[in-house]
């Protein structure tokens, strides 16, 4: 009771503070404005400072100068300029617009991407946070893993912005965001309708129209996109994709609304990873498979509803959401190991409709003579989950590992200010309160029940402008990611039937990141951030279940180095390194390292646009790969992907542009793992071995772009 009336008053106090140094406003209004003038409800005083959400601040392209904007050197932008010049393998790939993030694939193309940032294997998203207009993507108590976020449903071309964010130091932001995270603003209007059609190698095919319409003072933007591809296998994923969305909006950056419907659905075969001693052996190539049972279809439909209204210095908003998701997904990783006659192969089940709601409000104002800004906010979300994991033989059920009903309920509660007390020195002040509920079902009674926890994470940022071109910042805070439900109520195994020890529904992070960042009128921007974070409960991938499962406590340290530079109109270069220690930081003789951590990543590219009828881009993806063990005694990697894009601009309206994919020829791996397994003939215990997702062969792809 104490602790729930504390921090009930500290939030009071932090939302209070602001709200009483707020100076008096007149009767709201809906202000006229457009992006090229400055609105009329902005104080003189107060126009250097405004609001982040006026449209004339609002970044484009990822070299922009962001000093007295972003809060820290480990936040940004990337605008639509730039998204549409990089070379895109997979629509998951967008989240390489993060410096440092990497997004792979260890299975089938219809699976979420494989996810690596920090120093951490996220395996789909359990510490890094997604977002889609305003949709959270992550989902909790997922049937394949903890915060599964799978972006196949994302249409590239409909994305305006990235707005990316590292460490646990955002207010407004909570559950598997502690490594970091992106959230993609969609399109409110198209500037021109667009049809893309697109073939390349090992069959892939892709169909798109969209288009925007001038509807009753609003904009009515559609679109509709086709996906076919196989893959480098020897057995082809034919993944087969089809992506919808319509969406309508009406008003400007400072009072408006919109209504967007998306759908996505997709089937695919799949070649997991596969033992590196079965290639050894001869018995299958680089990209044959063990078992040719593996395949998954998903489905995911939303629909979701904003409002935003600004008044003097001010702006309110609230999003509403519901999803329904389906997922099917047949695996087997470890082959006979368990089931030497039948084998090894599982299902695994996720059924679920999501209900969600944001809101927040943003202020100016002033704390005596400082200026100060603001922001309130609150998030509901409710999961109604069915899922279950099944053993199976040709893809028939055999029998029950778990099967279970989960209501899974998370509340939010925030708040933050900003305190500029000169133009050299600002101040952030963060704090957030959640609350997580579960009730499980579960087909043993014995492992039905259940779980609440709440958690208070404080924040502090402190910004230092020394110089018109350069600011340091300071960052502090704690986060959170939660654990699966199923394992806050669980009592024994369901399958050996032994006493289970319970995990803690949700599992604190901390972190501090010192950084700078740097601006010239030249076109040079870099930053260059050093980072501590840790974990009360690392989140580690479990190669023979195929799940993840909370692990012990960790710790990484490290940096990240960003660089930009626009040469001159037409030549753009970047260059991103980021390096990091990763460990579990208890005693255990099995030793420290913590398998899958990566230590070292490159991004770099150089862009070319308005070459005369020309433009381009080359891009090197690398990663140093890691330990596969907790003694390191097994590594992998490194893994060095060189992608290319020449565009032609046949006219104004039309372009011809080609996209080659591992220019090098490399055979490196996307991902790694170690663990036992057994092939035919083998012992019974199985051999422990590595086992690997082979990156893609040379392949290129050929797009036709009409814009009407």
């Amino acid at each position: 009771m104490i602790r729930t009336t504390t921090a009930i008053f500290a939030m009071v106090f932090l939302c209070a503070i602001p709200l009483a140094a707020q100076e008096n406003e007149e009767p709201s209004k809906t202000p006229e404005a457009t992006t090229e003038e400055k609105p009329d409800h902005i104080h003189e005083d107060d126009a250097e400072h405004r609001l982040k959400y006026y449209d004339d601040i609002d970044v484009t392209a990822r070299g922009d100068d962001l000093l007295a904007i972003a809060g820290s050197s480990n936040e940004g932008t990337t605008g639509k300029e730039d998204l549409e010049k990089r070379p895109i393998l997979r629509a998951g790939e967008l989240v390489e617009t993060v410096p440092g993030a990497i997004a792979t694939q260890h299975s089938g193309g219809g699976k979420a991407n494989q996810y690596f940032l920090r120093g951490f294997n996220l395996d789909h998203g359990t510490d890094f946070a997604v977002s889609v207009g305003g949709i959270p993507v992550n989902m909790p108590t997922h049937g394949h893993g903890q915060g599964y976020a799978d972006l196949n449903f994302l249409i590239p071309e409909l994305v305006e912005r990235a707005r990316y964010r590292k460490g646990p130091y955002h207010a407004s932001i909570g559950d598997f965001s502690s490594a970091g995270g992106v959230d993609f603003d969609l399109v409110s209007a198209l500037p021109d309708g667009i049809v893309n059609l697109t073939v390349g190698s090992f069959a892939f095919q892709r169909a798109l129209v969209a288009d925007t319409f001038r509807v009753a003072e609003g904009d009515l933007t559609a679109a509709l996109e086709y996906y076919h591809y196989d893959g480098p296998w020897d057995r082809g994923d034919d993944y087969q994709r089809f992506n919808g969305t319509v969406a309508y909006s009406r008003g400007d950056a400072f009072a408006g609304w919109s209504v967007a419907a998306m759908g996505s659905d997709g089937d695919w075969l799949a070649t997991d990873q596969v033992p590196q001693r079965a290639v050894d052996e001869g018995l299958i190539d680089r990209y044959g498979l063990i078992d040719p049972g593996p395949r998954g279809n998903t489905s995911r439909y939303s629909l979701s509803g904003e409002v935003h209204r600004g008044g003097q210095r001010s702006l309110s908003s609230l999003n509403a959401y519901v999803v329904n998701y389906d997922f099917r997904l047949y695996s087997n990783f470890t082959y006979y190991l368990e089931h030497p006659i039948r084998g090894d192969q599982f299902e695994q089940v996720d059924n679920r409709w999501i209900y969600g709601l944001n809101a927040s409000h943003r202020w100016q104002g002033h704390l005596g003579g400082t200026h100060t800004e603001s922001a309130v906010g609150f998030q509901l979300r409710y999961d109604d989950i069915a899922n279950g994991l099944y053993p199976t033989i040709d893809l028939e059920r055999s029998g029950v590992i778990r099967q279970d009903d989960v209501g899974q309920f998370g509340a939010g509660l925030w708040g933050d200010t900003w305190i500029r007390f000169s133009d050299t020195w600002r101040m952030n002040l963060g704090l957030r309160a959640d609350y997580y509920g579960a009730d499980v079902e579960a087909h043993l009674p014995v492992n039905s029940g259940t779980a609440n926890d709440w958690m208070l994470n404080p924040k502090l940022s402190l910004v230092y402008r020394p110089w018109a071109s350069t600011e340091f910042s300071l960052n502090a805070g704690s986060g959170f990611h939660s654990n699966d439900a199923r394992g806050t109520t669980i009592r024994v195994d369901p399958v050996t039937g032994e006493p289970v020890q319970k995990v803690n529904p949700l599992v604190r992070a901390k972190g501090i990141d010192l950084g700078v960042r740097t601006f010239t009128q030249g076109g040079y921007h870099a930053t260059l951030t050093g980072f501590w974070l840790e974990l009360d409960s690392e989140l580690l991938f479990v190669g023979d279940g195929g799940t993840t499962e909370a692990s012990r406590p960790s710790r990484r340290i490290g940096v990240e180095w960003t660089n930009f530079l626009q040469l001159n109109r037409v030549v753009g270069i970047d260059f991103d390194l980021t390096w990091t220690n990763a460990e579990f930081t208890d005693d255990d003789p099995a030793g420290n390292d913590i398998p899958g951590a990566i230590v070292t990543t490159i991004a770099s590219g150089v862009t070319v646009s308005d070459l005369g009828r020309w433009f381009g881009a080359l891009r090197l993806r690398y990663f140093s790969g890691g330990p596969l063990t907790e003694d390191g005694s097994v590594t992998w990697g490194p893994t060095a992907l060189v992608s290319g894009r020449v565009g032609y601009n046949l006219s104004d309206r039309l372009q011809l542009v080609l996209d080659a994919f591992n220019l090098l020829g490399r055979e490196d791996d996307d991902i790694a793992y170690y663990y036992a397994s057994r092939l035919p003939r083998e012992p019974l215990e199985g051999i422990e071995d590595v086992h690997f997702h082979p990156m893609v062969k040379p392949s290129a792809r050929v797009t036709m772009i009409w814009k009407f």
